[in-house]
């Protein structure tokens, strides 16, 4: 499994264009916010919990289209399935090089977001976690999504159409946990929910790829 992880890695380091498309995207969707509803920073910190998880998780969806899309297409995907690694194994590695490449940044670009939308500083460490999970979630529901939308006609659409109903619960606990951070409250529960969702999801979305992957 780590080869295809490395493999993974340096594909998106020889092409990192999706990474900054994720994060200029996240970025810009956070920056027009204040021009949308006004320049009332009471009115923007309270925005700021459901626009920050809202922008990151749409940023984190751009590059899943892609996820198994270009191996299929050249073969590749055909040769990884029949190297005798475990379908979910490689669905697993994917979401995790996804994972890495692309919500490993958007974290990173959390303050600078988080600053457009005038939340309170000593929120902004719970927010990074609260995305870090988040993005975790989406990564690996990403995963299964676009393993089920191989192929299909109009993929892209559909993919978006299949994963964001999945992820309204992530936004519901990570808006929660910053908004609680910024209120002075405990985040702490709304954060160990969102982990009981990653820790559910680790196991079940792999499996559910790779039985897509292999047509069962």
């Amino acid at each position: 499994m780590i080869p295809v992880l490395l493999r993974e890695l340096r594909l998106a380091i020889r092409h990192p264009a999706d990474t900054l498309a994720a994060v200029m995207f996240f970025v810009l969707v956070a920056a027009l916010f204040p021009f949308g509803v006004g320049p009332s920073p009471e009115l923007l910190a309270r925005l700021a919990p459901g626009a920050l998880l809202a922008s990151a998780l749409l940023a984190a969806l751009l590059p899943l289209d892609r996820l198994f899309g270009a191996e299929a297409e050249d073969g590749s995907l055909d040769q990884l399935l029949l190297s005798g690694l475990a379908p979910a194994a490689i669905a697993g590695m994917k979401a995790l090089a996804h994972w890495i490449t692309t919500g490993v940044p958007l974290v990173i670009a959390t303050p600078l977001a988080a600053a457009l939308l005038n939340l309170p500083v000593e929120a902004m460490p719970v927010a990074m976690a609260a995305l870090a999970l988040g993005s975790a979630i989406l990564s690996l529901l990403g995963a299964a999504g676009a393993a089920l939308t191989l192929g299909a006609r109009r993929g892209g659409v559909l993919l978006p159409l299949l994963v964001l109903p999945l992820a309204i619960p992530v936004m519901i606990f990570g808006a929660a946990a910053i908004e609680a951070a910024a209120s002075g409250l405990e985040a702490r529960p709304y954060l160990l929910l969102e982990a009981a969702m990653l820790a559910l999801a680790v196991p079940l979305a792999p499996l559910a790829a790779g039985a897509a992957l292999r047509g069962d």
